[in-house]
């Protein structure tokens, strides 16, 4: 009866939701409702209910890039992946010009991959377009929802290939790259968030050749959730936390003091240490104009 309830769920899983990409399953086991009344001579099943995973259920608003502004995430956070790897949002070698981080005074919220107007763009994962629209500054943009409670974000888009509410899967077209919106030259904007809150793309993927995703369980502190730690020029040292306790033991932050010497700015002191200029400013309650003087004291934590 087991064996049989398993093909049954497996023939009508497959045939009602024919997915593309088995590895990231749209429809999990524990998603499945299954009501069942065995015939006391025959054990004949009489009802299955399969109840597919909603990810449409809260905040699907199609006119907003954040619907999530009231939501209140709990950190650390742990993500899970059924994959190992994700397509490549772009064809061809990616090449990237601004990381997720501190520039020019303000919070970059994601990373920035060179292209040509015109090149085409894919899904990173299987999911829900929740957004293909113009929105401020990224121009016209399209956000797809994915069955692990990311989004993902594809921005300065020159054509729109997908429509909201369209179902997508790993790899699929989502439009043409472009320079709409606030955009210096063509690229991608590509944004990982999670419930609006946006997080370094490196953390969680490399963006080489290889397309992997650094951990199928991974774990989140606030550290890759805030720019203003990050420098938008450099790569962060990225060791993924794979466990609850690596993330609480991680958020024990190793502080240093560091002696002004005669001639040190705060940018000297910064590339010196590995921290933004933003993150020693709010360290030691500073801005990045104040004038330092050797002797000086400030505190830099890592």
């Amino acid at each position: 009866m087991k064996s049989l309830l398993t093909c049954l769920l497996t023939v009508l899983s497959l045939s009602v939701y024919g997915q593309k990409n088995p590895d990231l399953n749209i429809v999990d086991e524990l998603d499945f409702e299954i009501l069942n009344k065995e015939d006391s001579r025959d054990s004949i099943i009489e009802l299955i209910t399969i109840v597919p995973k909603d990810i449409k259920a809260e905040h699907w608003d199609h006119t907003v890039y954040n619907p999530f502004k009231n939501e209140v995430v709990i950190f650390p956070l742990q993500l899970e992946f059924k994959d190992s790897t994700y397509a490549s949002p772009i064809g061809k070698n990616k090449v990237i010009t601004s990381r997720y981080g501190w520039r020019r005074g303000r919070a970059h919220k994601g990373i920035d991959i060179d292209l040509v107007t015109g090149d085409s763009l894919f899904a990173m994962f299987d999911g829900i377009v929740r957004m293909s629209r113009y929105s401020r500054g990224h121009g016209k943009t399209v956000v797809v929802r994915h069955y692990n409670g990311l989004e993902t974000v594809y921005a300065h888009l020159s054509k729109y290939g997908v429509k909201e509410n369209d179902s997508v899967f790993k790899g699929q077209y989502l439009g043409k790259g472009g320079v709409s919106g606030n955009a210096r030259g063509s690229h991608l904007h590509l944004v990982v968030n999670y419930k609006g809150i946006s997080i370094n793309p490196e953390y969680l993927f490399e963006f080489n050749e290889s397309n992997s995703i650094r951990a199928n369980d991974i774990w989140l502190t606030q550290k890759w959730t805030s720019p203003y730690v990050h420098n938008s020029k450099r790569q962060s040292k990225i060791t993924p936390l794979l466990s609850e306790e690596d993330a609480i033991a991680s958020l024990k932050k190793q502080k240093k003091i560091y002696v002004v010497k005669r001639g040190d700015t705060l940018s000297q002191i910064s590339k010196r240490n590995n921290v933004t200029i933003a993150a020693i400013c709010k360290t030691n309650a500073i801005s990045k104009t104040s004038v330092i003087k050797p002797g000086q004291k400030l505190v830099i934590e890592k």
